[in-house]
This record gives structure tokens, C-alpha cells and sequence, in this order.
């Protein structure tokens, strides 16, 4: 039941008791009822509705009350930057200034407000893809599929990490930083790959491909004065569409091959040509110190010519001798020798010599076999008392038909 339908008793909430008559309170009667408690919170009287002391009680009263709230609403302007944060201060609406890390003040709502712009998180913006989450990941074809120089189509998965390094840009330059950076960098990548044809894009450079577009994507956020930095500009994934990827699996495994049989190619010629150089520089070295040697021997040999020469023109007799008998020597030197020595006459019988001089089995054995008519008894040429050579000097001297 209501409190001010009939039967419901004294329950009127604004303390005016019981009334006969339906209908709102009085408005004066009200804030009379409020003047009077707040006059005795305050130390008034309340009661007499013109007393002087009610009076000033009341407006005491209200002085406090309207000081306690403009206290608060000045207190209500301290404001504390984190030091990752920039406070921008607006001015009913209007930028005024950006603060740093640290406590601050500003005239509270509704005359300046703060907005806090983290300028130190990492922000990732995904194009060609969305990761997982509450509706899932997956490819959107309407930002990978792009046309390249050639007229073929590739398909681009793009990470961009990204940062605010204008507070006050980010805020009023731009309607939505975040989304002109997606259309940006989705319009930065189809002028790239437009300019390029698909094999380069698809092999070596994918590498490239990402740094120029993260030159070009800031050229345009700069122009823009949309207030961010990029900090990463990383490709996911780029290949050809899946309807014929198969195709192209087909061609870089036949470019891999190629790739492998050109290093076996070049193994193997990096470990033949050292090889073929080494030999033939040992061929060089060979052949120059053959010619040295040659060239040594030869001037050797012409030196002691010309001593010989010398010693010729002064004698000319002995010196044919001696030339003849280290010729001898050198001769018979190394060979089987059988010395007939005939008294009286010069001739010669033929006699199976090597088989009657001792120890003629091994090529180089010497001796003198006394024949018919001879004086000389037979010598070995192992006799210690006269060498061959010697008894050769001998037997020329005193043989008249020998060297003139």
C-alpha cells in the first residue's frame, strides 16, 4: 500500500505527517525541513523559520558545503603518468600540452581532461592473415592475394610491430592510426610486388620485398603524421595460391637440383684445379732446376776447357797424353781388360780372352796373360805392387806406335 493512499498511515518520507489530501509535497515545506537538519549538523537552532540564528547557521553551512566540493573537484586534477605513458592535456577539446612520466595537475572535468597514451608497447598489426582467437585464424584473401610485374598472383602473410611516437599526433592528426597503417602497409606491399616479377619475389626476395616495404610504410605514417614507428617489418609466409602450389613445388625442387649439381660441379673443379696447378708448378720448378743444372754443368765444363786450352798451348804433346790416358781410364774403368804383351812385334791373336782371365764372370775383371814369345809373366789386377794404370802408362810409353 502507498504511503499516501488512504489507510497507509502517518509514512509520508518528507516528514510531513499524515494528509488529507492526495497530491505532490510542498517544495517550500521541503527544503525548509533539509535547511532546519542542516542548521543543527552545524551547530544551528532550527525551528524558527525567520530567526537570525537559523539564518546564519544556514548559510555557514552551506559555505562549508560548497567549499568541501570545490576542494574535491581541485583534487580531482591530480594525475599521475606512468613512465611508459604520455599524458596529452585537452582544454575543453583542444590540445594544450603533453606531459611526461610523473605526478601532475589540471583543471579538472569539465574544463581540461588527460588522455594516457602508452608509447612504449609493442603493437602488432597482421596483413594476409589473422592468428587465433575467439572467432579463429586463417588467410584473408583480400589482403594476401596480390598481382605481381609479370601478371601472376602471390599470396603475402605480413607482420608489422609497430609503436606510438607522438602522443599528440596519434590522438588528433589521424581519425584511426591503427587502421591507416593497415592501409598503408597493404598498399605499400602491392606497389612492391607489382614492381617485381614472381620468381624473384617467391625465392630470393622475400628479404628485400620486407625492407623496402618497411622504408615505404613509414614514408607514408610520416606524411600522414599519424604518430607511429614502425619497429619490425617481418614476412610470415609468401608462395604462390594454393590452386597451383603443387606446380611450383615442382619447379623450385627442379631449381634446388640444379643449385645442388652446380656445387657438386664446383667441388669438384675447386679439388681438380689445385691439384692440376700444384703439378704443373712442380713441372715448372722440375724443368728450372734441370736448366740450372744443365746450365751449371755446361759452364763448368767450358771453365775447365778453357784451363785445359791454357795448358795445351803451353804443352801440347803432354797434354794429348794426359788426355788420352784419363780418357782410358775412364773407359776401362768399368769394363773386363786383357793386356797382351808381345816381345818383338806388334800382332795380335785372337784368343777367347775373357774366358782365360780370372774371375772374367762378373764383367770386370783385368789381368796380363804371358803368351808364345812374351817376356811379361801373367799379372792379376788385384796385384798391390803396380796398378793397371800403371803398367798402361808403361806399356804406352813404350809402345812407338801410340798417340802422336
Amino acid at each position: 500500500m502507498a504511503w499516501n493512499e488512504p489507510g497507509g498511515g502517518d509514512k509520508d518520507p518528507w516528514g510531513g505527517g499524515s494528509r488529507n489530501e492526495q497530491g505532490p509535497p510542498d517544495l517550500d515545506e521541503v527544503f525548509k525541513k533539509f535547511q532546519d537538519k542542516l542548521n543543527k549538523m552545524f551547530g544551528g537552532k532550527g525551528g524558527g523559520a525567520g530567526g537570525a540564528g537559523s539564518g546564519a547557521g544556514g548559510s555557514f553551512g552551506i559555505g562549508l558545503i560548497l567549499l568541501a566540493v570545490l576542494a574535491l573537484w581541485g583534487f580531482s586534477g591530480f594525475y599521475i603518468i606512468d613512465p611508459a605513458e604520455r599524458g596529452v592535456v585537452m582544454r575543453f577539446g583542444q590540445y594544450t600540452t603533453t606531459t611526461t612520466p610523473g605526478p601532475h595537475w589540471h583543471l579538472p572535468v569539465p574544463i581540461e581532461r588527460v588522455e594516457k597514451v602508452n608509447v612504449d608497447n609493442i603493437r602488432v598489426a597482421e596483413i594476409g592473415f589473422r592468428s587465433g582467437g575467439r572467432q579463429g585464424g586463417g588467410s584473408v584473401e583480400a589482403e594476401s592475394l596480390m598481382l605481381t610485374q609479370d601478371e601472376n598472383i602471390v599470396s603475402i602473410e605480413l607482420v608489422v610491430q609497430y609503436k606510438v611516437k607522438d602522443a599528440r599526433d596519434y590522438l588528433f592528426k589521424v581519425r584511426d592510426p591503427d587502421a591507416t597503417l593497415r592501409q598503408a602497409t597493404e598498399s605499400a606491399l602491392r606497389e612492391i610486388i607489382g614492381k617485381s616479377k614472381m620468381d624473384f619475389v617467391i625465392t630470393e626476395g622475400r628479404g628485400e620485398v620486407a625492407s623496402r616495404a618497411e622504408v615505404l610504410i613509414q614514408e607514408i605514417l610520416d606524411r600522414y603524421n599519424t604518430g607511429l614507428q614502425l619497429t619490425s617489418v617481418n614476412m610470415q609466409d609468401l608462395q604462390p595460391p594454393e590452386q597451383v602450389q603443387a606446380a611450383f613445388a615442382d619447379v623450385v625442387k627442379a631449381r634446388e637440383d640444379e643449385q645442388r649439381l652446380k656445387n657438386e660441379a664446383e667441388a669438384y673443379s675447386n679439388d681438380i684445379i689445385p691439384k692440376a696447378r700444384g703439378a704443373s708448378a712442380r713441372q715448372m720448378e722440375e724443368a728450372n732446376a734441370y736448366r740450372d743444372q744443365v746450365i751449371a754443368q755446361a759452364e763448368g765444363e767450358s771453365s775447365r776447357f778453357e784451363k785445359v786450352l791454357r795448358e795445351y798451348s803451353k804443352a801440347p804433346r803432354v797434354t794429348r797424353e794426359r788426355l788420352y790416358i784419363e780418357a782410358m781410364e775412364k773407359v776401362l774403368a768399368n769394363s773386363g781388360k786383357v793386356m797382351v804383351d808381345v816381345k818383338g812385334g806388334n800382332n795380335l791373336l785372337y784368343l777367347p780372352l775373357d774366358k782365360l782371365a780370372p774371375g772374367s764372370g762378373d764383367g770386370r775383371s783385368s789381368g796380363v796373360i804371358e803368351l808364345p814369345g812374351s817376356t811379361a809373366p801373367a799379372t792379376s789386377s788385384n796385384d798391390g805392387s803396380r796398378s793397371s794404370s800403371d803398367r798402361l802408362r808403361e806399356s804406352l810409353r813404350n809402345n812407338r806406335g801410340g798417340v802422336r
